[in-house]
């Protein structure tokens, strides 16, 4: 019996059987040590450029929860209770972790990724050459392209229940700015930038400034700057205003960030990039 259907039988019959059994247990191990190494992904893009979502994988991590008790893990002068492990062997996988930084077992950091003091939960995926900063965190199910600066304290939410939620995914080479938020599966393409303290989840809307038209809600397209802003809404017990988010500039595709310049035009709208 394949991974995949062994994992589904034993969430489908969870009630009634001892996980802590070998036969039940081995084939949930088995999936997070491959999540660990990055062979298998939560979620991913599809040709179209839709999410895929592998339901069985968030159940093994669900199931890996449910036969794990808490045990007492001494790092150095610090002292854990977890039911999981830290993630080891960054050298060998070629991180730089600096210290104050830990990610769970069960995450995959690629090759060039580097961990300022943060955290990363169990199902997440940080591409090669990332780099995660101070603070930042990247939650349970993330997926994180290669290349990508998630600035300090950024906050990535994490998703585990229910199976089938999309997860936050953010596309290779883009810049997200300190303080943002972005969550409930919430997704930034390749190669854009986000102002600092900009929130996006699937209830905010995404706005073209140079049409005023509404894009999408919880979406930055590829390739452009967007910032967090707001605008008016009329409501019975009078005008309020709502947050949004406004792409103010389209980039090439493949245009590599200038800093200088993102800078300058993320002044003139009076926000950050960092």
């Amino acid at each position: 019996m394949d991974l995949q259907s062994a994992i589904t039988e034993i969430w489908e019959n969870r009630q009634s059987l001892d996980l802590s059994d070998k036969e039940y247990s081995q084939p949930i191990h088995e999936v997070i040590d491959l999540l660990d190494q990055g062979v298998l992904r939560v979620a991913e893009m599809n040709d179209a450029g839709e999410v895929v979502v592998y339901e069985w994988i968030k159940q093994a991590i669900l199931l890996l929860f449910q036969i794990s008790t808490l045990t007492t893990y001494e790092v150095g002068p610090f002292e854990y209770v977890d039911k999981l492990p830290l993630k080891k062997n960054y050298q060998s996988l070629g991180v730089r972790v600096v210290p104050g930084a830990s990610a769970r077992y069960g995450s995959f950091i690629d090759k060039g990724a580097i961990l300022m003091p943060s955290y990363v939960n169990i199902g997440a995926y940080v591409g090669a050459g990332t780099m995660v900063d101070t603070w930042a965190t990247v939650g349970s199910c993330a997926q994180i392209g290669a290349r990508v600066h998630l600035a300090g304290g950024v906050g990535i939410g994490g998703v585990l229940e229910p199976p089938n939620a999309a997860p936050v995914i953010i596309g290779d080479d883009a810049l997200i700015g300190s303080r943002c938020m972005i969550t409930q599966g919430a997704r930034v393409g390749e190669g854009s930038v986000l102002a600092e303290g900009t929130i996006l989840n699937p209830a905010i809307p995404v706005i073209d400034s140079f049409t005023g038209e509404e894009i999408n809600r919880g979406k930055v397209p590829p390739w452009c700057v967007a910032i967090g802003a707001q605008r008016k809404r009329e409501y019975p017990g009078g005008e309020f205003y709502v947050p949004c988010v406004l792409i103010i500039r389209h980039l090439a595709p493949g245009e590599r960030h200038d800093k200088a310049q993102l800078n300058e035009i993320l002044r003139l709208n009076g926000v950050s990039a960092s």
